[in-house]
């Protein structure tokens, strides 16, 4: 109870200031993602209401704020396109159950197999998504827009330094908005995003046909969006547990966020993630407690109900300012200055993430793309073996280094002289790693090779461990111990 209550009451100011701000930011969101999917604006502020309450209570992570999102909006795209919204409801609900799955299977554990390369470009790539997003708004926009825009971050960087009891973007949306309003300013304004109507979502189940056809249908993508959402989420979360130098649950995140994706489809809103732009304006303003996120979810659905005519007002350069701002913040600079001291294989990593991001505008296929080059430059590292072959008095003895395993195999063959006959050499493996079958098989051949030659081989430093796996993957090592001293 007691980390209950701290998770819910232990930081109130300055979650409720902060769950107003993240409100407000939800709202153009929420609704350009529910657009671009091919929704009505209100399938996206559903989405976001039903998902940031949900993950409140059963998300993983304090402070996480979750909604609709880009990714999850390209992915249904297609299939609302081809068979419309029940589809998209349906694939949602399953989409929270497939999570909520790879939550009780321990998914939230192979978060651990993220290299620091791709988390650096994950946060590079996000940085840039964010200012990029916001490009769409200068569009055909005159000097009123870029002026509002430079008022609104000036707002957001200066005001700290006068006051830092009330949030910076805060003051920066109720201000431009104030102005705008007062001035009669032609500026682009929510509303003129699509028809707000300020109706609150109803539980209901989709009007599809249960069968196999149906599931044909939904199955791929709600694995796809099952997958997307949880690896977004996951690095949101990370992010987060590095930005507040504390933990959170994994695995409990999983389940929380297909709940989530549950109820969303439930009551008519689409499926989503967690939102990291939306997250570091959270952190940003003080959000550190379940309060915040709660709040974010049931402030939108006030706003959007009982202030329906003020929030519609709201100009979209007040929250531009503070996107772009958070896109400044959120950017890692100092990965800049890093990427002529690191080996230059983490900086192909972190570059490569953010290309893959940015030509795709999906931040797992960058993610993926990073984790699988990681993985070879990995392989290709520990597969140098090195090999010394040391002339003594008594012959020839080699002395062996490295891993021995299936990418490494031919290149510790290749170190050995097989042009020598009737004698006997060293073998020492003491820092010699033996992991796999491929290891076993490459002792085979180094036995027979030498065999043929009738040179025997006395083996030194093998170790408890090394010598189970050649009893196990090595026939030779099991029934010729002849060869071997």
């Amino acid at each position: 109870m007691k980390e209950v209550r701290i998770e819910w009451f232990g930081n109130v100011k300055n979650d409720v200031m902060s769950g107003i701000v993240v409100a407000i930011a939800l709202i153009p969101e929420a609704i350009g993602f529910a657009l671009l999917a091919g929704l009505s604006p209100m399938v996206g502020l559903y989405a976001s209401f039903c998902i940031a309450i949900v993950t409140s209570i059963a998300g993983g992570r304090p402070g996480l704020i979750s909604g609709a999102t880009g990714a999850m909006a390209l992915v249904l795209a297609g299939l609302v396109k081809e068979h419309g919204i029940e589809y998209m409801l349906a694939a949602t609900i399953l989409a929270g159950i497939l999570q909520m799955m790879m939550g009780l299977l321990k998914a939230g554990k192979l978060l651990r197999f993220i290299p620091s390369p791709v988390m650096t470009g994950f946060v590079n790539a996000l940085g840039i998504l964010i200012f990029k997003s916001q490009l769409s708004h200068f569009i055909g926009a005159d000097i009123t827009m870029y002026l509002l825009v430079a008022a609104g971050m000036a707002i957001i960087i200066f005001f700290p330094k006068v006051n830092r009891a009330i949030p910076a973007p805060l003051v920066a949306i109720v201000l431009l908005t104030i102005i705008t309003i007062a001035a009669d300013m032609n500026v682009t304004r929510i509303g003129d995003m699509g028809d707000i109507t300020g109706t609150l979502p109803r539980l209901l189940l989709p009007d599809i046909k249960l069968n196999m056809d149906t599931f044909r249908i939904i199955f791929p993508v709600s694995l796809s969006l099952a997958v997307v959402g949880l690896v977004e989420s996951m690095l949101t979360s990370q992010l987060l547990d590095e930005l507040t130098d504390t933990k959170s649950n994994k695995n409990r995140e999983c389940i929380g966020q297909g709940l989530a994706n549950v109820a969303s489809g439930l009551f008519g809103g689409m499926a989503g993630c967690a939102m990291i732009g939306q997250s570091v304006i959270n952190h940003k303003s003080g959000g550190r407690g379940r309060l915040s996120t709660f709040l974010s979810g049931s402030l939108l659905m006030t706003f959007i109900v009982a202030l329906n005519s003020w929030v519609i007002q709201i100009p979209i350069a007040a929250l531009a300012a503070v996107m772009i701002i958070v896109s400044i913040a959120t950017f890692d600079w100092h990965s800049i200055k890093r990427m002529t001291k690191v080996p230059k294989t983490d900086t192909a990593v972190m570059v490569t993430t953010v290309a893959i991001v940015l030509l795709t505008d999906n931040l797992a296929y960058g993610v993926v793309v990073g984790i699988i080059m990681s993985a070879l430059f990995f392989v290709y590292k520990i597969s140098q073996t090195v090999v010394e072959k040391i002339e003594t008095e008594e012959g020839i003895i080699y002395r062996c280094y490295g891993q021995l395993f299936f990418a490494s195999t031919t290149h510790f063959l290749e170190k050995f002289d097989f042009d020598i006959s009737n004698q006997t050499i060293g073998l020492d493996v003491t820092h010699l790693k033996f992991w796999d079958e491929s290891a076993g098989d490459a002792f085979d051949k180094l036995i027979m090779k030498y065999s043929e030659k009738h040179v025997k081989i006395k083996i030194e430093g093998l170790s408890e461990a090394c010598e189970k796996l050649l009893q196990k993957t090595s026939l030779q090592y099991s029934i010729m111990p002849e060869y071997v001293d």
